[in-house]
């Protein structure tokens, strides 16, 4: 089921993995276990673990002009593919039809490790979450986090959180995100693949109640 917000249409490809359409160009984020989707222009990486940074599902995805952007632990595994731009937290990317800001994603409260107190994702690897702009419509992709004090300063009209626990957000955790970010739409990611289900997106929808929609895809 794809939504279309003021003319853009986003669709979820699964886990973190969306696809957003606006007259003739496409941006794609994330591609984990992709079937089927039409060439894109551009295709965001989050961070380097399998599930977001899967070389076979940016092949399949990347157009003939297509590029990459992507935090440098993703370059060894797809710079072969297409001509890739590397983006720390806090860095822009601009070109005539798109806009995007890398922001950070990371850990407070998953650990691998609890003894000492090792995270999944930690802050000092640069992982990513964007804010594209892209058809007059500005999206939040928060890539694998926790509740962090940097989205205090996120504004945008679609927010992408992860709702499953155990690597990211809880749907509790993600609401009170999405209560600070005070976005115009939130859709929920990360489930249904690695951890996680629908129960936590629908979840996520009884939590915020009527303050802020929440649209819960099916995947494409």
């Amino acid at each position: 089921m794809m939504l279309n917000y003021k003319g853009v249409r986003i669709s979820w490809l699964g886990h973190d993995g969306f696809l957003f359409e606006h007259e003739r160009r496409r941006i794609a984020i994330d591609p984990f276990k992709i079937t089927h989707s039409p060439p894109c222009d551009a295709v965001l990486l989050t961070h380097d673990h399998f599930d977001h940074c899967s070389p076979p599902d940016v092949k399949k995805l990347l157009g003939p002009e297509g590029f990459i952007l992507a935090p440098k632990e993703c370059e060894p595994h797809v710079a072969r593919l297409a001509p890739v731009t590397l983006l720390k937290p806090g860095e822009h990317f601009k070109n005539g039809w798109f806009a995007v800001k890398a922001v950070p994603a990371y850990n407070v409260n998953k650990y691998r490790d609890l003894a000492t107190k090792t995270v999944f994702h930690p802050k000092s690897d640069g992982k990513l979450g964007f804010l594209i702009t892209f058809g007059g419509v500005t999206f939040y992709h928060a890539g694998d986090t926790d509740r962090i004090p940097e989205m205090t300063k996120i504004t945008c009209d679609v927010a992408l959180l992860p709702v499953s626990g155990t690597y990211v957000m809880t749907a509790e955790e993600a609401a009170a995100a999405a209560r600070a970010i005070k976005p115009k739409i939130v859709i929920p990611m990360h489930y249904g693949s690695i951890v996680g289900n629908e129960t936590d997106a629908v979840n996520l929808r009884h939590l915020l109640g009527a303050k802020i929609t929440v649209e819960v895809l099916e995947k494409e």
